[in-house]
């Protein structure tokens, strides 16, 4: 068991001050940037496209999330594969789907990820061995023990990435799903995506022992903490734990970071004060890891100014390709449901 960081409660812990070490090229790390960057830039296109009734159904954000989700996707495989839970916008985009299928999805459009059926909970993208957003809450993890028991079964050196928020972990499919990921050794990854709050309510109200990197060792499992507002270091703790997955070894990875809007769009966040929202403001992942960047002499002002009008073009692209997408034809209402059409129902 090691613990990568200390931090106290509701604060945030900065490893601003540490050296920054880059074994990365130029490009991979200006990759990184920009993939943060995309993700932010779609969070706030898609914001204001939902406020303007373009999107419905219900809608959460990655805002301030980018480290934690770009630090644990970027290093998968094309051979990994990734179950996620409903806060995945940028999970999805991290793993290199277009954002202009995702937008026409969030629409409702036919050529959207999931035809349109599935809306922002359900992103599903099987070409990149994404499996899907869920609603219902640690919905999820049982799903990862099928995957992960499926690459072992067929003796391929595959990884399972099983995405989750603090607050599922009070559920009992999650102690189920880690439980048995762990008694069978599986190759699968559980990040735990700490913001924080579950909902409204912190961690430290609801968990007993709120330090959720330690359960690790009962499940058997390799357990870190790490801070999840530096995308460099949520590489290096991804990047070993795919190292012990490959022999056998799970491991579950508590990465502590922030969302900078409330739960979804129907939450004002009210439960929180302007003084602690400000506080992790300053440890901006994307704005950290540019600081890293520059006293690295890996990246100028121009060069970030470049990526910048590159990503706000390509969502802006992904907003004009969903706006003017078809919507699904109503007859085809149960596509892709069923491999046998319920009796009475006729396809």
């Amino acid at each position: 068991m090691v613990k990568e960081i200390e931090r106290t409660e509701l604060e945030p812990t900065s490893t601003e001050n540490r050296p920054a070490e880059f074994h990365e090229s130029k490009e991979e790390l200006h990759s990184l940037f920009r993939t943060m960057s995309l993700i932010r830039r779609f969070e706030d296109t898609g914001w204001e496209m939902y406020t303007r009734a373009k999107i419905g159904g219900y809608f959460h954000t990655n805002h301030g999330e980018e480290a934690t989700v770009v630090g644990t996707i970027c290093p998968l495989r094309p051979q990994d594969w990734i179950v996620s839970f409903y806060r995945e916008h940028g999970h999805i985009i991290a793993r290199g789907t277009d954002p202009k299928y995702v937008m026409a999805e969030l629409f409702g459009r036919e050529h959207g990820v999931a035809h349109g059926r599935g809306g922002s909970m359900h992103l599903f993208d099987y070409s990149r061995h994404f499996l899907g957003g869920y609603g219902i809450v640690a919905g999820q993890m049982p799903l990862a023990i099928g995957v992960g028991w499926s690459s072992k079964y067929r003796g391929q050196d595959e990884i399972t990435l099983l995405l989750t928020g603090e607050g599922a972990m009070a559920n009992g499919a999650s102690h189920e799903a880690l439980n048995m990921i762990g008694l069978y050794h599986l190759p699968v990854i559980t990040v735990v995506v700490n913001n924080l709050y579950g909902m409204g309510t912190t961690v430290h109200e609801s968990a007993a022992n709120p330090e959720i990197w330690k359960r690790g060792e009962m499940y058997g499992m390799h357990g870190a903490q790490v801070d999840g507002m530096d995308v460099m270091a949520v590489r290096r703790t991804m990047q070993d734990a795919m190292k012990r997955a490959s022999n056998g070894q799970p491991s579950l990875i508590e990465a502590m970071t922030y969302r900078y809007r409330g739960h979804s769009v129907a939450d004002a966040a009210r439960y929180r004060s302007t003084e602690e929202v400000q506080s992790w403001r300053q440890q901006d992942p994307i704005e950290r890891f540019y600081r890293q960047l520059s006293k690295a002499d890996l990246i100028t002002e121009e060069e970030r100014n470049a990526i910048d009008e590159s990503v706000e073009k390509q969502v802006n692209a992904a907003v004009e390709f969903a706006d003017s997408d078809e919507h699904p034809d109503p007859n085809g209402l149960f596509d892709h449901l069923y491999v046998d059409p319920p009796a009475g129902v006729s396809l």
